[in-house]
């Protein structure tokens, strides 16, 4: 069974980013980057970048989460005191365009808890990516303009985000009534459904949250009050990522399954998006996937290193 076509169905009134993005990015990869090993994920396409990815292990393993009780907390003082900490970070220096962004993730399929361990690198202009083909050599690949394709190299994704405005409200305004994340192409096979304004803020201010370009200290800051700002949004304590590390779970919908960027307390760093099932998924009298499934994609290290290869 296909779990990220399925996981593709699910809450059509809820859309992803990256849905359109990851056939856009599957077929983009293999087209260019023949003998590369990539392996499709919604953290890929969230980036918004093309990574070259390296299976490192896979494992039929199922991995059940300890169970741990979630705490509610207030959402508004929590993201407060994230912007807070977030705002008094020093400016991080701009990378060299010929520096690469290394990235290490774990990947859970909901269906029977299979795990999979990947690497990338990215060069930081977006010019070439890294890795390792099916026969374990190492390759690096070149990354040919494509003007018309609006996947961002981390460069590229600075500069989009240093024009963003931040003041948290006109910042929800932003991002509620851009026309790109409304009219973004629709590939065949994938449904235009009519996003709400609050979630699609939702949606895009957790997006920016996620990618790896160098984020500027206020504008950070600010995503977290305008978060806060979001009617419906959530922070629970004590949600588990499927290494089983702790962090501070932050959702929008109470509904199954619950979709959650999980922070961590002390940075408020994105550690993983996750999605768990509060109950049976049911599909034509048939479980699709059981109550404490896991779909994850969780960040294990990511750095910025001098050249492809080292890890950060």
């Amino acid at each position: 069974m296909d779990d990220l076509k399925i996981l593709a169905e699910l809450r059509s009134d809820a859309p992803t980013p990256d849905a359109d993005r990851l056939r856009r990015l599957r077929r983009r990869v293999t087209r260019r980057r023949r003998g590369l090993v990539v392996v499709p994920s919604l953290l890929v396409t969230a980036v918004a970048v093309v990574v070259a990815v390296v299976v490192l292990r896979q494992s039929p393993d199922v991995r059940p989460l300890p169970f741990v009780e979630a705490i509610p907390l207030n959402s508004e003082t929590v993201l407060e005191r994230a912007a807070e900490a977030v705002e008094k970070r020093p400016v991080a220096p701009e990378p060299r365009p010929d520096q690469w962004q290394y990235t290490k993730t774990l990947n859970v399929q909901p269906a029977d808890g299979r795990t999979t361990t990947r690497e990338s690198w990215l060069r930081y202009d977006g010019k070439q990516t890294a890795g390792w083909d099916i026969d374990g050599n190492f390759r690096v690949a070149d990354v040919p303009p494509d003007p018309g394709d609006d996947d961002l190299s981390p460069q590229a994704y600075r500069k989009k985000l240093l024009k963003l405005p931040t003041d948290p409200d006109e910042l929800i305004a932003h991002v509620a009534g851009d026309r790109h994340w409304i009219d973004k192409p629709r590939e065949e096979g994938v449904p235009k459904v009519v996003e709400a304004p609050d979630q699609r803020a939702f949606r895009i201010l957790t997006l920016y949250l996620k990618q790896q370009a160098v984020m500027p200290p206020k504008l950070e800051a600010a995503i977290f009050r305008a978060l806060a700002k979001i009617p419906g949004v959530r922070i629970e304590q004590n949600v588990k990522d499927a290494t089983g590390r702790t962090g501070l779970g932050l959702f929008r919908s109470a509904e199954s399954p619950r979709r959650y960027i999980i922070l961590d307390p002390g940075t408020y760093q994105v550690m993983a998006d996750q999605m768990i099932w509060l109950q049976d998924e049911v599909r034509y009298g048939e479980v699709i996937f059981k109550k404490g499934s896991v779909f994850a994609d969780v960040w294990l290290a990511s750095g910025i290193v001098d050249r492809s290869g080292l890890a950060g």
